[in-house]
C-alpha cells in the first residue's frame, strides 16, 4: 500500500470514529432536551437551576420502566463539578418524588394548597447533583406494561433494575459519567441502598476509571439487621414510654426470630396491641402531633410550638398527593405518559403489601464494602419511633467495628445538633429532635451531616 493510501485510509479511520462518537453524543443531547424540564406549575421565579425528567426502560420484554427526576446545583455553584447522588425512599413501595424530592432533600417544598412550590434553603442541591429515583415499578410514575410486576417485586430484582437504570441513565447524561457518585436514602431504603452498592461495587471491579465511578452510600434511620432492628426497636418503645411492660415482653417473644418483612402472626397480634397502647400518636415523630383533620388543633399546638410550623407540617405528604395528580404538573415533568389507570401516590399498597424477597440482614454487605475502603456514613433521628436510634446502633454494634473516634456531641451555633461515632470504616451520626425524615424535621442539621458526609470529615465538634 502506497503512503498517499494509507494516509487516506487512517484520515476516513478518524473521521468515522469522531462521527459515531458525536452520533453517540447528539443522540444524548436530543434525549436530555426531550427531558429538560422548563417550567414547573407553581414554582418561584428564577430558580438558578437545570431539572430534567424522565423513563429509563429497565426490562424491554416486561415493559418496565422507571420515573427520575434530576434537579441540579445551582448554575453558579459549578455542577459541571459537583458530585451526582441517587437519592432512594423505601417503604417497600414509597416515592422518592414524594418524600425526598419534594419534602426532605429537594429544592422544592409545596405549599398547603397543593398548587405552588416555594424553595427550600437547606436543598442538598446546594452541595451536589441530586438524582431521586421512583423504584421498583409500579411506584409513583414508574410503570410496568406487565401487571403481575407489581405483585412480584422483592429487593433483588429492584437492585438489579436500579443498577440497569443507572448504567442507561449514564448513556443518556454522559457528562455525569467518572463523576464522584454517591448512594443515599432512608428507611427500607436501608436495604436498596447497600444492595444496589454492592451491586456497582462488584461490577467495577477490575474496570480502569469506571462510567459509575461510586465512591460509597449514606443512609438514615435504616432498616439494617431484622433481629437486632427488633431488639433495638421494642427497648425504644418502651423506654419512651410508648407501651407497657407486659407488651414489652410479650414482643421479645413473639418477635424474636420473625422477619421484619413477613413477621409471623403471633408477632403481628403483639404488635397490633402495641400500637393500641401508643394511641393516636405520629410513630414518625413521636413528639409532634400527627396529622389529623382538626386543623384547629395544630393551631393551638404551634402557637405553644411556633418552632413547629417552620420546621414540619405533619400533613405535607397531603400536599403532595394534590400536586403530582395535576395534569399540567405530570405533563411538565414528562410523567404519567401511558396513562396509567390509578392516581399517583406516595406509596403503593399494592407493591409494598405483596413484597417478595427481603433478606434478614444486610450485615454482610456492610462487611464487604468496608472491607472495600468505601465510604459509607450512617444517620438516624432520635425521635422516630419506626427505626429508632436503638434499633440502628444494636445493628451497627454487631459489626463488631474497633472505635476510631469515641461517641461525642457535635455542634451546630454552640448547640448540640447530636453524637457521633466513627468507626473503622464506617460513621455513625445521630441528629437530636429529629423524626423518621431527618432533613424534613431538622433540615439545618441535615445539611450539615451531608455536607461533612461529601467532605469526608468528622461532624463539627
Amino acid at each position: 500500500m502506497n503512503h498517499f493510501l494509507h494516509s487516506v485510509l487512517c484520515l476516513l479511520y478518524i473521521f468515522s470514529f469522531y462521527y459515531f462518537v458525536g452520533k453517540c453524543h447528539s443522540l444524548s443531547s436530543i434525549d436530555q432536551e426531550k427531558d429538560w424540564i422548563k417550567y414547573l406549575p407553581g414554582q418561584p421565579a428564577n430558580v438558578g437551576f437545570n431539572q430534567y425528567s424522565g423513563y429509563v426502560t429497565v426490562n424491554h420484554t416486561a415493559g418496565r420502566a422507571l420515573f427520575y427526576w434530576l434537579t441540579e446545583a445551582p448554575t453558579n455553584r459549578g455542577p459541571e463539578s459537583r458530585p451526582l447522588v441517587l437519592w432512594l425512599n423505601g417503604g417497600p413501595g414509597c416515592s422518592s418524588v414524594a418524600f425526598g424530592a419534594a419534602e426532605e432533600i429537594g429544592p422544592f417544598r409545596i405549599n398547603s394548597d397543593g398548587k405552588t412550590l416555594y424553595l427550600n434553603p437547606y436543598s442538598w442541591n446546594h452541595l451536589a447533583n441530586l438524582l431521586f429515583l421512583e423504584s421498583p415499578a409500579g411506584v409513583g410514575y414508574s410503570y410496568s406494561n406487565t401487571s403481575s410486576d407489581l405483585y412480584t417485586a422483592g429487593d433483588q430484582r429492584t437492585a438489579v433494575d436500579a443498577y440497569t437504570f443507572l448504567v442507561n441513565w449514564f448513556e443518556r447524561f454522559p457528562q455525569y459519567k467518572h463523576r464522584d457518585f454517591y448512594i443515599a436514602g432512608e428507611s427500607y431504603a436501608g436495604h436498596y441502598v447497600p444492595q444496589l452498592s454492592q451491586i456497582v461495587y462488584e461490577r467495577n471491579k477490575g474496570v480502569q476509571n469506571p462510567v459509575i465511578n461510586f465512591k460509597g452510600f449514606l443512609v438514615g434511620n435504616p432498616v439494617t439487621d431484622d433481629y437486632h432492628d427488633y431488639i433495638g426497636t421494642f427497648e425504644h418503645w418502651w423506654t419512651h414510654g410508648l407501651i407497657s411492660d407486659s407488651t414489652y415482653k410479650i414482643l421479645g417473644i413473639t418477635c424474636d426470630s420473625g422477619s421484619g418483612t413477613h413477621p409471623s402472626s403471633e408477632c403481628i397480634k403483639a404488635l397490633e396491641l402495641a400500637e393500641q397502647e401508643m394511641g393516636n400518636i405520629d410513630p414518625y415523630s413521636i413528639y409532634t402531633p400527627p396529622c389529623n383533620d382538626n386543623s384547629s388543633l395544630r393551631q393551638r399546638l404551634r402557637g405553644h410550638y411556633p418552632w413547629m410550623s417552620r420546621a414540619y407540617d405533619p400533613c405535607t405528604e397531603r400536599y403532595s398527593e394534590i400536586y403530582f395528580n395535576i395534569p399540567e404538573v405530570q405533563k411538565a415533568l414528562h410523567s404519567n405518559i401511558t396513562g396509567i389507570p390509578y392516581p399517583w401516590k406516595t406509596c403503593s399498597d399494592i407493591v409494598g403489601n405483596y413484597w417478595g424477597d427481603s433478606p434478614l440482614s444486610m450485615l454482610p454487605i456492610y462487611q464487604e464494602l468496608i472491607a472495600a475502603g468505601l465510604r459509607i456514613w450512617v444517620f438516624s433521628g432520635d425521635t422516630d419511633a419506626v427505626v429508632p436510634l436503638t434499633a440502628t446502633r444494636y445493628s451497627i454494634d454487631a459489626l463488631k467495628l474497633p472505635t476510631v473516634v469515641n461517641w461525642y456531641p457535635w455542634y451546630d451555633n454552640k448547640k448540640v445538633g447530636g453524637w457521633s461515632q466513627v468507626y473503622k470504616g464506617l460513621t455513625f451520626v445521630t441528629v437530636t429532635g429529629a423524626g423518621h425524615e431527618v432533613p424534613l424535621h431538622r433540615p439545618r442539621l441535615a445539611f450539615i451531616l451531608f455536607r461533612s458526609f461529601l467532605e469526608n470529615k468528622p461532624m463539627p465538634s
